[in-house]
């Protein structure tokens, strides 16, 4: 597996510290953001998944914690926007130019506005996707923030 992918290419020439962890990926699992904290004994609140997404057919990347579901609602409000939805597979897969299970809010292959939880901001790291499946980055909220000129929102279900 390599250790090396665009997004933490990307973190690196940006000059964004980060770490890089590997782990056993299955697909066979109900929530691969569960099974990754798991695999890495990281609490689920810090292990965050990367969601495609359309409002009102903008693309849109929300980055949730993995024990949360995303709220198209509040995902919509928080964008101005009127209705959203999930984007279908292979359409996220190739606006990303990752495979789900492996996609991360970094480098995409064409870039669109991002959306934290509000809660990303309470930890001191994350771990998110570093663009391959099992493979995960960890970084500095604010160092996320920065570099993907982000939001937070409160955009998960209650």
């Amino acid at each position: 597996m390599a250790k090396s992918t665009r997004a933490t290419a990307a973190l690196d020439k940006a000059g964004i510290a980060h770490g890089v962890h590997a782990y056993d990926y299955s697909a066979d699992v109900d929530s691969k953001g569960l099974a990754a904290a798991q695999a890495l004994g990281i609490a689920p609140q810090r292990m965050f998944k990367t969601l495609m997404a359309w409002v009102d057919k903008q693309p849109l990347i929300a980055v949730i914690p993995s024990d949360q579901r995303l709220s198209l609602k509040k995902l919509a409000a928080h964008c101005g926007g009127k209705h959203a939805q999930m984007m279908e597979i292979p359409e996220a897969e190739k606006r990303s130019g990752y495979k789900v299970g492996g996609i991360s809010p970094f480098a995409q292959q064409r870039p669109a506005k991002v959306v934290f939880a509000a809660s990303a901001a309470q930890h001191d790291t994350l771990y998110i996707n570093a663009g391959q499946r099992g493979l995960l980055l960890d970084i500095a909220p604010a160092d996320a923030f920065q570099v993907l000129q982000a939001s937070c929102a409160d955009i998960c279900e209650d």
